[in-house]
């Protein structure tokens, strides 16, 4: 569990809230599949105002000892990546975020989209374009994942606290039950990245080491 939560807040609600329920073996049923959330250039790098590679190139790295598997397996794996408008701003950036952001030129946009070459989707893996934080929100992404047949997510990306958080929020409002490996996820700001996977392991998700992850795929 993140370090930076205080261990009263630790005691008061684990000890009360969910008591012992995460003792129970993480189970994702016998076709889970793989999200893998704007893992672009954009993110992973330092090219750009929203990337930073301290904590994205880490995360890149761990990202493809799971997708290396999720393939070996014939598992469902999906990506997504932002899409922009023709200004240069980002359509998931619309109000108060449009005018926090710098505009991402048109000669730039390609890259900044262009998922990180270390996880270059394979021919007929899904890519999913997306304009606002979920990878659910006005996307067929609901509708693959039952068409796929997929009984569990995994979900893996950037940023923890941003559109990794709306979209494991979603899949647990779609029923999924959501594990998170936790040296899978990333983010700029690492007080947002910890109370973030803290609150998600709390209610919504299973945030587990990524060898954990790694054990309950490698026996289906």
């Amino acid at each position: 569990m993140p370090d930076i939560i205080p261990e009263a807040d630790r005691n008061a609600v684990f000890g009360k809230y969910r008591s012992d329920a995460k003792l129970k073996r993480l189970d994702l049923g016998n076709k889970p599949a793989l999200l893998i959330i704007d893992m672009t250039d954009g993110f992973v790098t330092d090219d750009f105002r929203t990337g930073f590679s301290t904590t994205g190139l880490p995360c890149a790295e761990n990202i493809s000892i799971i997708l290396k598997l999720f393939r070996k397996k014939h598992l469902p794996i999906i990506f997504t990546k932002d899409v922009t408008a023709e200004d240069g701003s980002y359509l998931i950036y619309r109000g108060a975020w449009n005018n926090k952001s710098t505009l991402i030129q048109a000669s730039e946009r390609q890259r900044h989209n262009t998922i990180f070459k270390t996880l270059t989707p394979e021919e007929g893996e899904i890519v999913i374009e997306k304009s606002k934080p979920s990878a659910f929100f006005g996307t067929s992404t609901a509708s693959i994942l039952n068409y796929l047949g997929a009984t569990g997510l995994v979900v893996t990306g950037m940023v923890t606290s941003g559109c990794v958080r709306a979209t494991v929020m979603d899949a647990f409002s779609y029923n999924y039950t959501v594990a998170i490996p936790m040296e899978c996820v990333a983010d700029r700001s690492q007080i947002s990245h910890q109370v973030t996977l803290f609150d998600l392991d709390l209610k919504y998700a299973y945030v587990v080491p990524l060898k954990e992850i790694h054990e309950v795929i490698s026996v289906l």
